[in-house]
């Protein structure tokens, strides 16, 4: 057995956090996980956060675990499928008000081009007088 009881760990780094995860055993001879979080704050300190799963609870904690994750990819992916319809609709908006003609008021939905106006001379005449 090693330090503490411990009889496996790994850990996952990420940016500013890194995880812990530890198999232990303690004096009793129960068989458990321990969870811990540290995050770097302001300067060199630490916050440290600790959670135990006993091993007759892991599974269900898996199965919340898996829930939680199965949940956060769904909405992932519902996210980036909104995001696409939009980017979709915007570009359609883009594409129809670029090709956009002025309709002619007699004929709105007509799709017909709007009729040149006519040019008009004006012609007046000199009175005599």
């Amino acid at each position: 057995m090693g330090i503490r009881g411990e009889l496996f760990t790994t850990d996952v780094q990420l940016k500013n956090r890194t995880y812990f995860f530890n198999v232990k055993e303690n004096r009793t001879g129960d068989v458990f996980l321990q969870i811990v979080e540290t995050k770097s704050v302001e300067g060199s300190d630490y916050e440290r956060r600790t959670i135990v799963i006993f091993e007759e609870d892991m599974r269900k904690f898996l199965r919340g675990f898996d829930s939680s994750l199965s949940f956060i990819e769904k909405a992932r992916k519902n996210r980036q499928k909104e995001k696409a319809e939009k980017r979709n609709a915007v570009q359609a908006d883009k594409s129809q008000s670029r090709n956009y003609q002025p309709e002619d008021s007699g004929n709105r939905h007509s799709g017909k081009k709007p009729a040149k106006p006519k040019a008009v001379k004006i012609i007046t005449k000199k009175r005599d007088g």
